[in-house]
């Protein structure tokens, strides 16, 4: 029979997830497990690998059991999975700890604060390739070390979600580049460990497992996991990618200039360059394709129309109705600003920054706040853009917009005239499914290259263009957002010192 499909798996923070996707790049077959986040204390966050695992195995009986012949069909396995949780195990591959702290897990803030007072950005970001933050594994296995001792001193391998269900998948330990360039420990010239910045941050060189390319296989499926998974035995499963530059590949945007807005609860923006963009304000990943994603998080995105719903309508209002009373409001909502920081910034000196209006008149309204609220997002990415435009030096052709965001088509509009960008948006939303099947793709020779494979498998609804009146209002309008979003600044720690 012929090996058509491709088989993905995505650990996510909210479920697993397995899907059969054709050699057209279509979902024939898609199931999901939830697990829930662990939140011992305030700002910590974990979950516990052996859910994800079980995940994994309920996800992957239900597809097969859904097409026929599949198990003899699936021409390799791949992989994602949410980033930075750090999994640690010994060396005969049991877990030394049951819970890995997650990505938005805070407990490494003090660690942070620490390193950033002792070392200026020039003696660290050549080296890591990124400014430092609560999320990188090597802050979180810096605190593991110091709380948990004794499950450090017994880790012989690090690894993350995704490169832990390949272990229990074939028994191997890897890790590649898209993880490790986000670990805060591999440098980004060499695409390998940095014995610097290990150094630094004091760390044990000898669990980091060896960086592999993501397209390479990393083995067989075992016995054993055959058995709990009704995969075949002996099933090819690449090493994979984490979950944000796979959902890149997936969505398309895998070629330099091009822009990516993935607008979920935060908004992140990525450019896609040849080479890591090294600046205090942005962070890079490797991408699945070699290349870099130069990023910057904007925190609240989604985050801010359903902060609008709670606050103005006590959650009574569904988004679309929310939507509709946005678009009432002439562009530009009458002069009036949001800034949108209502969670504070990830990165710089001004992580405590606050959301605000400007410009109210007692001409405003619901309308105008709700279009202020979507413009003030537009307008928070648009000065983004133009941070890693400046660093880059090179323009930009389209942004690829996906996540929930992208569903609302006047936000679309208003980030397409904001930016001056004209919007893409693929047509299957599940973009790491749609990446891994590409991965697949060229992994097992039906494409040259994972960007042809993305190409033939991406497809987009029509383009949303930048309206030229628009475009013109809001250009006049960016500049003022700008010097409002400097001048702010100078006022949150007095703000804070109110203490109320």
């Amino acid at each position: 029979m012929t090996r058509d499909l491709a088989l993905s798996i995505d650990v996510g923070t909210g479920s697993a997830r397995a899907a059969l996707v054709d050699g057209g790049g279509r979902i024939l077959a898609i199931a999901a497990k939830e697990h829930e986040q662990i939140v011992p204390q305030f700002g910590w966050s974990e979950q516990r690998p052996a859910d994800w695992w079980a995940g994994v195995v309920q996800s992957v009986r239900t597809v097969l059991d859904e097409v026929e012949g599949a198990r003899s069909r699936i021409a390799a396995v791949c992989a994602c999975g949410q980033m930075h949780g750090t999994v640690l195990v010994d060396d005969s591959g049991a877990l030394t700890r049951d819970t890995v702290p997650l990505w938005n897990d805070k407990r490494t803030l003090d660690l942070v604060a620490a390193f950033e007072r002792d070392h200026a950005p020039d003696s660290y970001l050549a080296e890591s390739g990124n400014p430092p933050t609560p999320a990188w594994p090597g802050f979180k296995l810096a605190w593991i070390r110091d709380h948990g001792p004794e499950a450090y001193r017994r880790t012989a391998a690090v690894m993350m979600p995704k490169d832990y269900v390949n272990f229990r998948l074939t028994g191997e330990i890897a890790m590649e580049a898209t993880e490790g360039s986000c670990s805060f420990l591999m440098n980004p010239a060499t695409r390998g460990w940095s014995p610097a910045m290990i150094a630094l941050m004091g760390l044990d060189p000898a669990m980091l497992p060896r960086l592999r390319s993501p397209l390479e296989i990393l083995g067989g499926v075992t016995a054993a996991a055959a058995a709990e998974t009704g995969l075949l035995e002996g099933t090819p499963v690449l090493v994979g990618g984490a979950d944000y530059p796979m959902a890149l590949l997936g969505s398309g945007a895998c070629r330099p200039g091009l822009v990516s807005d993935v607008t979920g609860t935060s908004s992140i923006i990525t450019l896609i360059t040849e080479a890591p963009l090294l600046d205090p304000e942005i962070c890079n990943v490797a991408t699945i394709e070699g290349g870099w994603g130069p990023f910057v998080l904007l925190e609240s995105g989604g985050d801010a129309m359903r902060w609008a719903r709670r606050a103005f309508h006590e959650g009574t209002l569904g988004y679309a109705e929310i939507v509709a009373r946005a678009a009432e409001a002439a562009p530009g909502a009458g002069g009036l600003f949001f800034l949108p920081y209502l969670v504070g910034e990830r990165l710089g000196g001004h992580r405590n920054a606050r959301a605000q209006f400007f410009g109210l008149g007692a001409g405003h309204g619901l309308a105008e706040l709700h279009r202020a609220v979507l413009e003030g997002v537009a307008f928070a990415v648009t000065r983004h853009i133009r941070v890693m435009e400046a660093a880059s030096g090179r323009p930009l052709d389209r942004l690829i917009a996906s996540g929930g965001g992208a569903k609302t088509e006047l936000w679309l509009r208003i980030k397409a005239s904001a930016t001056g960008l004209p919007i893409l948006v693929p047509e299957e939303a599940e973009c790491g499914v749609v990446g891994c099947a590409a991965m697949v793709a060229a992994a097992t020779g039906r494409f040259g290259t994972v960007q042809e494979a993305a190409g033939a498998y991406v497809r987009y609804g029509a383009e949303i263009a930048p309206d030229p009146a628009w475009a013109e209002r809001y250009a006049r309008m960016q500049p003022v957002f700008d010097r409002l979003y400097h001048h702010s600044q100078a006022l949150y720690d007095e703000l804070d010192g109110i203490g109320l």
